[in-house]
């Protein structure tokens, strides 16, 4: 789907949908990480995320963009058009629009962290971590010895 394509399709949910034009731009955009699509505020555009579209097909691209266009379409008319407005969830009842996208399968395998462990030479205190300590600058916080890198 080229983003003419997109376009046309954006449109015609709106008129499906809402029963009102779409009269701005809808585009991918594929710095997308966690989130299935966006409204910005200040030019009205709207951007999807394309990895939706492939990983998951046009079913919930729609619903991404139905969401999507229940935040432009009450930001236009001066309404409630955040997640925690009314207006905002009563539309999306309307319409049938998820309030939050499923996570892609891509993503989920990322979130996987690996984990350092560190044990005190002196008093054998176990440290877990995110992120990797350098052991010749840190040193045990119960007793300041040194540390060694287990895992």
């Amino acid at each position: 789907m080229n983003v003419n394509d997109l376009q046309k399709f954006v449109e015609a949910i709106s008129i499906e949908y809402f029963g009102k034009p779409f009269k701005h731009h809808a585009r991918f955009n594929s710095r997308l990480q966690t989130t299935g699509g966006r409204y910005l505020l200040k030019s009205h555009d709207i951007e999807l995320n394309p990895k939706y579209y492939i990983e998951r097909g046009e079913e919930e691209l729609v619903g991404i963009i139905k969401h999507e266009l229940c935040h432009y379409h009450l930001h236009i008319e001066g309404k409630g058009y955040q997640h925690r407005d009314k207006d905002f969830r009563d539309l999306l009842k309307k319409v049938d629009a998820p309030r939050f996208c499923k996570p892609l399968d891509s993503v989920k395998k990322r979130k996987v962290m690996t984990q350092h462990l560190y044990e005190c030479n002196a008093c054998q205190q176990r440290y877990v971590r995110k992120r990797k300590v350098d052991t010749n600058r840190y040193v045990c916080g119960k007793c300041s010895g040194k540390l060694i890198h287990l895992k």
